[in-house]
């Protein structure tokens, strides 16, 4: 005789349920492995952290997995909730943000053959998306300004699903992208192809840094070449960027000389950026970001604050 649940069922009705319910939640992850990356995106641009960004990407999986109703554009559906995630830890993250000593810049991101293994999808980022230059000028920007920005110029998504996204009209969400494009324009990094130039004013740069040689820095320096510092106040670090090919490579030299006896460099891609981690005793110190136009050295990104370093450790980068 056949089982038979306490309403009558044979049981049937139950395991398609269940085979049915399967089959959504298969098709759900599908559908956020398909968009992962580009919500691991809007929360690094937003939050400017892996650690967070990443807490967002595993809220925003929890919450759409929850979802009971029939979603008809996933893509636009998973931003919104990405996005309201990120505002969220935003605005928890703002108080520390506010007392943080000296320059803040992001938590480097492996990209490029060096990525970080627990997230595949960012060997598909480009230098656009989570550029060093473009996350430090978003920090200028409030939450709201930085989302819809990050949702219309990096992911073209259009207005009136980011007023969706935001709970704001959508003449408001065209204010907000307008006042974000002209706040940030002016300072946007300028681009060129990744060539093997990079690499040799890469090499230069370092070979000058290394040896003293301060005429050979200067001459792969730009002329308004900036260098930003972020020690967290835990290790030392340049309090406030420093402006100049003279000031900035007396200041590269004499942290060699300081600190250079017991590195060891090693070439990497950060952010999209060529990039330099030196390691003391096998652990990675400070890393270098450089910002290239025309083969010269526009900007040098210096990450020192070891709490932004724990994820280049133990592993070769």
């Amino acid at each position: 005789m056949a089982n038979r649940s306490p309403d009558g069922d044979d049981g049937g009705g139950s395991r398609a349920g269940d085979a049915e319910l399967t089959g959504v939640r298969s098709s759900r992850d599908s559908q956020f492995l398909k968009h992962r990356g580009m919500v691991f995106t809007i929360a690094y641009d937003v939050l400017g952290t892996v650690t967070d960004a990443e807490d967002v990407v595993q809220e925003t999986y929890l919450r759409w997995r929850a979802v009971a109703e029939q979603v008809e554009n996933p893509r636009a559906y998973l931003a919104r909730i990405a996005s309201r995630q990120a505002l969220n830890s935003l605005r928890t993250a703002s108080r520390r943000r506010e007392d943080y000593p000296g320059e803040w810049l992001p938590e480097p991101l492996p990209t490029g053959p060096a990525r970080l293994p627990e997230n595949p999808e960012t060997a598909a980022l480009t230098a656009s998306e989570v550029s060093t230059a473009m996350l430090v000028l978003l920090q200028t920007l409030s939450g709201p300004e930085r989302a819809a920005f990050i949702l219309h110029e990096v992911f073209g998504f259009g207005y009136p699903e980011i007023a969706a996204t935001l709970d704001i009209g959508e003449p408001a969400v065209r204010q907000t992208v307008h006042r974000a494009r002209t706040r940030l324009r002016s300072g946007t990094p300028r681009t060129v192809p990744d060539t093997g130039e990079h690499r040799a004013a890469v090499e230069r740069f370092l070979a000058a840094t290394m040896t003293g040689q301060i005429q050979s820095l200067l001459d792969v320096l730009a002329p308004d070449v900036v260098l930003v510092s972020d020690g967290g106040g835990k290790v030392s670090a340049a309090l406030r960027p420093v402006y100049g090919p003279e000031k900035v490579a007396r200041l590269m030299i004499g942290l060699a000389d300081k600190y250079g006896a017991g590195a060891v460099p090693e070439f990497i891609e950060l952010n999209g950026l060529p990039a330099v981690a030196f390691r003391e005793e096998g652990a990675v110190t400070t890393v270098f970001q450089l910002e290239l136009v025309e083969g010269r050295v526009q900007a040098v990104y210096a990450v020192r604050n070891p709490d932004k370093l724990v994820r280049l450790q133990g592993r070769a980068v």
